[in-house]
């Protein structure tokens, strides 16, 4: 049997008056534009619809509304509804979907007026990570952030569940079990939430473990759908999923890069950002985004084919401010290069950085890229981009001076450093590396002295003495 698909319709509302600015008076307008952009409704109805259909809906209509402030009651106002109402039942709408987070208040309102399903922004968000998380913490994460925005919305259905209490008839089975669903719901959020501590508990160990390890982690971070998972199998050689879908990929996954001085790096991919990204979100996927947070570097991918790339950027740098990572260095990856026309891919990058970052690319000297995912044009010099900036086990230009017998000295700089030239002498092999600080304190035995040539066989270095 098929399954049934249901028909949405999505509605937006443009706030006009005072109220839009109410949020953004307490920040400079420097501060404001790059964290907080300006909606635009049109755009923000395109994505919600690109949601919807990620979730499994069809979207059969829009519906659009201009207001100087939003209706405490029904969003809309009770003219709107009632032409809302209209349309449902002209276009046989199943679900309504609102591009806002609905009180409540609003949202009971509405279901009784329409007499359809509906639905705001955070909810659709969260069902769509419900069908994504794959791994047990992922589920927590899920679990924890739906029981968290279903908690102040649960009301009785009917008048005897819904009243407050006060006076004969106004206790019931009906009050009673609301009350039992709230502290079964209170009581399951702090197991969620002790469960999910216990997971980053063990996540800050493996961390400890990883670090212990001179190998910096590098973070993948953007706006959903900008191509991260591509991206990120074409720099690691994994096999994560690389949907057009948005929220293709929700669990972090990390995998070893060697860049090109040989130094090794743990690179990984985390979920993607989106404007309005719901709070109980952010704070249920805090142990995830720790993997950001503790990154040395974070290849920030935009989609550069995007129209609305700019405001796509600062809406990541606003998730970012959130959990405290805005400071990171960053590497600004513009992904999706192949799909530009050619004469587009000469702009001048610093160009596009400012454009896109605006005057905090100067501030923090913010590095460029073009590249593409799909096809891996331009992912060699990103790689470089990487070496250059990690500071991490820095690289120098060392000599070495190893008995043929230390084969595993030798493999040892072939695997994890840039070797520049080997050339033999008798018992010794004489080498010439771009070697990484931890490697060169590993064969310091064999390192040559400064005042020692590359290539004399009287240098004097200390040799391994055999048993």
């Amino acid at each position: 049997m098929a399954a049934v698909v249901e028909r949405a319709l999505i509605v937006g509302v443009e706030v006009t008056g005072r109220q839009r600015s109410i949020h953004r008076s307490t920040q400079s307008s420097a501060e404001a534009t790059r964290l907080d952009p300006p909606e635009n409704v049109e755009e923000s109805l395109e994505e919600l619809a690109t949601l919807a259909e990620s979730a499994g809906a069809v979207v059969v209509g829009r519906f659009k509304q201009a207001r100087p402030a939003l209706d405490a009651a029904t969003l809309l106002g009770s003219g709107k509804v009632a032409e809302l109402k209209a349309l449902v039942d002209a276009d046989e709408i199943d679900t309504v979907i609102f591009d806002h987070e609905l009180t409540p208040t609003q949202l009971r309102n509405l279901e009784k007026q329409l007499q359809v399903k509906v639905v705001d922004r955070t909810q659709l968000i969260l069902d769509i990570f419900a069908s994504r998380a794959r791994t047990s913490e992922g589920q927590l994460q899920v679990e924890l952030a739906q029981l968290s925005y279903l908690l102040p919305r649960l009301s009785g259905h009917g008048i005897e569940m819904s009243r407050l209490g006060g006076g004969i008839g106004t206790r019931g089975p009906g009050e009673t079990k609301l009350e039992t669903d709230r502290r079964r719901i209170a009581s399951r959020i702090a197991k969620l939430k002790a469960e999910i501590a216990r997971v980053r508990t063990t996540r800050g160990v493996q961390r400890a473990q990883r670090q212990a390890v001179p190998l910096s982690t590098v973070s993948l971070v953007g706006y959903t759908n900008a191509g991260k998972s591509t991206l990120f199998n074409r720099l690691s050689g994994a096999d994560v999923l690389a949907d057009a879908k948005m929220f293709a990929t929700l669990d972090p996954i990390v995998r070893q890069v060697r860049l090109p001085s040989h130094r090794r790096v743990l690179l990984s991919d985390t979920v993607g950002f989106i404007r309005n990204l719901p709070t109980t979100l952010v704070d249920a996927f805090r142990a995830t985004l720790e993997e950001v947070t503790s990154a040395v570097l974070l290849l920030h991918v935009v989609d550069l084919t995007s129209p609305i790339a700019a405001e796509q950027t600062a809406h990541v740098m606003k998730v970012l401010a959130e959990i405290h990572a805005e400071t990171t260095p960053q590497i600004l990856v513009l992904n999706k290069c192949d799909a530009l026309a050619n004469g587009n891919r000469t702009s001048d990058l610093e160009a596009i950085t400012h454009r896109l970052l605006g005057e905090t690319a100067r501030l923090n000297k913010t590095k460029a890229a073009l590249v593409s995912g799909k096809s891996g044009e331009g992912v060699p010099r990103l790689l470089e981009l990487i070496d250059s900036e990690l500071v991490l086990d820095p690289v120098t230009r060392q000599c070495f001076r190893l008995p043929v017998s230390e084969g595993r000295a030798l493999h040892l700089l072939h695997e994890r450093a840039a070797v520049v030239s080997q050339a033999y002498e008798g018992d010794f092999c004489n080498v010439v590396a771009d070697t990484p600080e931890s490697i060169r304190k590993r064969l310091a035995e064999f390192q040559l002295r400064p005042d020692s040539a590359a290539g004399s066989r009287h240098a004097k270095v200390r040799v391994k003495e055999k048993n």
